[in-house]
């Protein structure tokens, strides 16, 4: 499975997500309205990745501690959000978490409560 399915699966996984294109990219949606994560195989550098929401402060801690795998993304970084590099060895674990926090940034509070229960 390549990197943009592994995504995929992981952002689908979770309750009320859609994917549709949005800027040429695949990108995937909370109740097919707000955006939680976005993959980015086209801007500026020519690096496989994606972009989504991250709590506060989690965005700089990465990029500070880690600069190979996270990034500071184009036109959302100035809102907290974290890039992902993918073409390098990637932690699918990692992945799954930063794709479920990005999800809980931008799900309201019903969709969040069912990733809690048992």
């Amino acid at each position: 499975m390549d990197q943009l399915e592994r995504l995929r699966k992981l952002c689908l996984d979770l309750p009320e997500t859609t994917e549709r294109l949005s800027h040429g990219e695949p990108t995937w949606f909370v109740r097919d309205k707000k955006t939680f994560v976005m993959f980015a195989d086209h801007h500026h550098d020519d690096r496989l990745g994606f972009w989504c929401a991250a709590p506060p402060g989690v965005q700089q801690e990465l990029v500070a501690e880690d600069p190979e795998h996270y990034f500071r993304p184009p036109y959302v970084g100035h809102r907290g959000w974290l890039g992902v590099y993918l073409d390098v060895a990637v932690d699918w674990a990692e992945i799954k978490e930063i794709v479920t926090d990005a999800y809980r940034m931008i799900a309201p509070k019903t969709l969040v409560k069912q990733l809690d229960a048992p």
